[in-house]
């Protein structure tokens, strides 16, 4: 049995410069964060008495005899991805966060499972290969609209430059901070579900394809990364980091109508007016959840003004995806058990296990 446990990210600036529609020809820079609230997979193989060889459980339960069977794509094309053979597989998918709400869901789950079923194979890979790889399922295989953020910032952990380039190369930064950087940074942010759960792939829809067209908003978000790198590297004051995420927030906005909406805008706007600094909506947008910047004097005020809405405290992380379990057990091959049991029939060798 293997477990593996991978962190959700939030990202701070340059989102929708990790399309590739975008970076292989313009590149493209982004920084974002993984914090302690995980996807956990957890794969084993079957005992060969059940008439189904594949078991997934997720938000749904999946019995199906091969493959092409099955209907949660991640893990079909993961599976024929890596072209496992076997004779019965159980996955088991659980989450500390809601999927479909900006925090990176389908690209952790998409890296757990790969991360799992390398391990599950005695195989252990490197971080650069588990990002190329899940991109590769996610946008090549399953064929999804998504950047290439998600898959970068899970596997590697921590909070990272990440930079694409025009020939395609990904290089993850991880920013030198200390420990009381970090910490400053951290007490400042708050998370909050707002309830509304959206496909980012619609939102996406939405800009992606016309990307030469947004050519200014996406420039303009690009070197904010850099500038909030250099803040946060600086001894400057720590808000001037929540000051521009309300600037990369609005440059968002200019994107897509779909990016934001009157429940957002709302919910932002009130936010503002009790002391948030700066915020913005994780993901493509639509919905999800909210990272709002706020200064620790004034958060008691605002769980109490947002009280109707979620709100998840959380730490950074920087470990990535880990794998968590690994019991190495001999995969059980009954008939090839029985056979090497002098053909003992299968009633008699059962009736022997069950001793």
């Amino acid at each position: 049995m293997i477990i593996s446990r991978t962190p959700y990210r939030i990202s701070f600036f340059g989102g929708g410069t990790d399309y590739p529609a975008w970076y292989l020809k313009n590149g493209g820079e982004v920084l974002a964060a993984t914090i302690d609230k995980y996807c956990y997979l957890t794969c084993r193989y079957l005992p060969p008495f059940f008439d189904h060889k594949i078991r997934i459980v997720y938000s749904a339960i999946e019995l199906c005899k091969n493959v092409n069977e099955i209907k949660h794509p991640a893990v079909r094309e993961v599976l024929k991805f890596l072209a496992i053979e076997t004779g019965g597989l159980e996955i088991h998918h659980e989450g500390d966060l809601p999927a479909r709400s900006g925090i990176g869901s389908s690209s952790s789950f998409t890296v757990g499972l790969l991360n799992a079923l390398y391990a599950l194979q005695g195989k252990m890979i490197g971080k650069h290969q588990l990002t190329t790889e899940s991109i590769h399922i996610e946008q090549d295989l399953i064929k999804e609209l998504v950047g290439s953020q998600d898959q970068a910032a899970t596997a590697y952990g921590g909070i990272n430059h990440i930079s694409f380039s025009p020939c395609g190369e990904i290089v993850v930064r991880p920013l030198t901070l200390t420990q009381e950087r970090v910490n400053e940074l951290n007490a400042h942010l708050m998370l909050f579900f707002t309830g509304v759960k959206r496909t980012a792939e619609k939102v996406a829809e939405s800009y992606v394809n016309n990307l030469e067209q947004k050519k200014k908003q996406l420039s303009l978000m690009k070197e904010m990364v850099r500038e909030a790198v250099a803040i946060l590297n600086s001894n400057s004051n720590i808000c001037d980091y929540g000051k521009l995420l309300h600037e990369a927030w609005m440059a968002k906005q200019m994107l897509s109508p779909l990016v934001s909406n009157f429940h957002v805008d709302a919910f932002y706007e009130t936010a503002r007016a009790t002391g948030a600094i700066g915020g913005k909506l994780l993901g493509a947008g639509g919905g999800g959840f909210i990272m709002l910047f706020v200064q620790p004097e004034f958060q008691n005020k605002m769980r109490e003004k947002l009280g109707k809405f979620l709100h998840v405290p959380f730490n950074f992380e920087f470990n990535g995806s880990q794998i968590i379990f690994y019991d190495q057990q001999k995969r059980y091959h009954y008939e090839e058990e029985v056979h090497s049991q002098n053909n003992i029939s299968p009633a008699v060798e059962l009736k022997h296990l069950l001793k």
